[in-house]
Parts: structure tokens; sequence; C-alpha cells
């Protein structure tokens, strides 16, 4: 690993996105980039590792000197790919650019059997992070979400994991499932505790448009139901050592995602791979230029950009000043801490004292808290974080 090399302006953290995506079947529920293979279907690795490393390469240009802080390898099901696929990778990537001593490098997974073997050659190349995409323990809820694996082939992947030498494990549970229960979303807490995750997300099924759950919706819980979950949930988390930093996330101490830290903070991110988005700043006149790039969805058209002149990057949009109060505080004020107020004025280029007003009526509606350093929200402000965003950036 490179130590990292000082820039001569102040900018934020670099991370690097990678997203493979395909996965063995769409679930119903999913808005992300992801796309069907079936279980016998083979996958152009080759292919697509030469045009990842073409899209990093074609993104050189906008890194400098920076160093990555973390990596976050997403999809899809990142676990379809071999262990040599990503050690070829990861070889490129510090070729290309300089790694921080302690970066974090994850992985997700899911707890099929046909990715579970490989658990040990993901971290043989130096991949320290796994993330399990579990989303419940009973059979019968898996089913109504399309899942592929079991409740009881999720509990030996994790023993897998460990196995292999995985000391830093996340486990994806979603709650609000089709006629569940406050006692069978405590029940998969239970089973996730059980198996001592250094951390946890645990977020709410949402019928996300253009998904088959949106079309054809399935009988979700009642409200009144949906916050006895989140609130017995909540306290069963905290009860076993698992404090929440954000709003879906939960971690033992020093056990916080990086990648995602480094998102919900407004730091910098390469994306690449089909459909990958990214973050940079650039030093201007007057502060930093923020834009957002994001790259070809289809993973055929994104391939095919290996010849293609116009490269990988399908679109971007660099941020506007007026917009940066919204951007910067629908990403901090996620974390149960907040923000430092120092933070707000570096990112938005603006005192804070100009949301005076506003910053009192969200105060008024017990929507964050009274603190002269932190804009940090309250309890309620995190339930209604929109209402809260609303409030802030509303001109």
């Amino acid at each position: 690993m490179h130590q990292p090399k000082a820039n001569r302006v102040e900018l934020p953290p670099l991370a690097l996105y990678v997203h493979v995506p395909w996965c063995v079947r769409k679930c119903p529920y999913c808005d992300f980039n992801s796309h069907g293979i079936g279980r016998q279907s083979e996958l152009p690795e080759q292919d697509y590792l030469r045009a990842l490393i073409a899209d990093l390469e074609a993104d050189l240009s906008l890194v400098g000197e920076r160093t990555l802080t973390g990596i976050f390898i997403g999809g899809g099901t990142p676990s379809l790919m071999s262990g040599e696929f990503y050690r070829r990778l990861l070889e490129a990537i510090e070729q290309r650019i300089p790694l921080a001593d302690d970066i974090e490098i994850t992985l997700e997974a899911n707890p099929g059997t046909l990715e579970r073997g490989r658990f040990a050659a993901y971290r043989d190349v130096g991949i320290n992070r796994l993330s399990l995409g579990i989303q419940s323990f009973q059979d019968a809820q898996l089913q109504a979400l399309g899942r592929i694996h079991s409740g009881n082939d999720a509990q030996r992947a994790v023993g897998e994991a460990r196995q292999a030498g995985f000391d830093n494990l996340n486990l994806d549970l979603m709650h609000g499932l089709p006629e569940q229960t406050p006692e069978l979303a405590l029940a998969d807490l239970d089973q996730a505790l059980a198996l001592s995750p250094e951390h946890l997300s645990w977020y709410q099924l949402t019928l996300e448009p253009n998904t088959e759950f949106h079309s054809h919706p399935p009988t979700l819980p009642e409200e009144e139901t949906l916050w006895d979950i989140q609130d017995l949930g909540h306290e069963r988390l905290e009860q076993a050592g698992l404090r929440r930093y954000e709003i879906s996330a939960y971690a033992r101490t020093g056990r916080q995602a990086r990648h995602n830290l480094n998102y919900w903070q407004f730091g910098d991110y390469l994306g690449i791979g089909a459909g990958a988005h990214g973050k940079l700043s650039q030093p201007g006149p007057e502060g930093l230029l923020i834009e957002r790039r994001w790259k070809t969805r289809q993973p055929e058209a994104y391939l095919r950009r290996l010849e293609d002149p116009r490269g990988f990057v399908a679109g971007a949009r660099r941020i506007e000043e007026q917009e940066l109060a919204l951007e910067f505080s629908m990403n901090a004020l996620r974390l149960v801490d907040g923000v430092a107020l120092s933070a707000w004025q570096r990112n938005v280029g603006k005192p804070i004292e100009q949301l005076a007003n506003r910053l009192q009526l969200a105060r008024d509606k017990g929507l964050i808290v009274e603190d002269s350093t932190r804009l940090q929200a309250t309890p309620q402000g995190l339930l209604f974080l929109n209402d809260l965003l609303a409030l802030i950036s509303e001109t």
C-alpha cells in the first residue's frame, strides 16, 4: 500500500465504487441496475474486467495525486465473479491510484450456494469486508421477496465467511415485509444478532417505481405495525451493542461502514461499471466545483463502449451553487450525530447563519437539536427527514 500524498488544495476524501450489474434473478423490490442471468449463464468476466480497467483509466485525469480511502463493490451480485477476477481488478486499481494503508474494501455477496465457496478467495485477494444480502431468515418471507436462498443458507454463509477469515461483516435485513408482524421482525433481528455481526443494515421495504412490487404491490403491514417494528427493533439492536449511527445502519464501536460514511459526509467517489455513479470535486476560482457523473447503464452497451470513442460516461451534471445546501444536507443529516457547522460552510460555501430563520422553524417543529456547534436531526427529524430537508433547502 502507498502512503497518502498531500493535496495542494483541500479536497474531500476519495473512494471508489465498482458496479457489477448481474444477478441470478432480479428481485421484485429491487430498483438497482441489476440484470438476471439465470443459474446456467456464463458471465463475460474477462470482457467486463477489461471494460472496468478502461473505465478507470478514463477517469484518472480527475484523480490527480489523491489516495483511495475505500473501495465498495456492489451490484447486482458481485459474488458471481471469481476470486481471480477481483485479484486482477484490485491489482489494476492499485497500479493506477494510491491506496490508503488502512483501506476498507467491501464486497456485496448473496448467501446462495452458487457463490459461497468463493469467500476464501475473496479474502485472499485483499477484500476485507463482506456485506451479505440476507433480508430475512424466514423462508416464507424470503419467498415473498423473490430471494433464491433459504434462512439456513444465510446462516451457513455467515459461518463460511468467518471461516474464510472475514472479521468485518455486515448483514442486510429488511423489515416491514409482506404480512410481517413485530414478532417476526424481532425474530429476524435475534437470529442476526446471534451471528454477532460487526455491522447491521436494517431498513424498511419500500415500493420503488419501475419494480415489480410497484406494479403489483404485496400486502404490507399497517402503519401502526410498522411503527411498532421500528421502535422495538431499534431498542433490541441498541441493547445488543449495535449503535445506530445512520438512519438504517447500526455498528459496533469502530465498525461503521467507511465507504458509506464517505457518501454521507459528502466525500468524493469515482464510479466505474455499468450504471455506476460518481461525485468529483475540483478546485474552482471561488471554491470547489462539484460534478456528478454516471456511466452507461445496460451491460451489453457498456461492454461495447470498449471500442467507442465516446467512452463510458453516459452523462454528467454540475451541482449548482443553489443546490449545494440540499445536496449536502440530504446526506449529512442521515447521520445520527449530524455534522459540524464548520463542515457545512466548507461544503456549501455559505455561512449557516443565513439559515437562522429556517433552522429556528425546524427547532420549533422538534426536527433539529439545539446545538451551537453541530447541525443534527432529532430522532423525530430522522423519521421525517424529508420535511427537515424541505425547511433547510427552500428558497
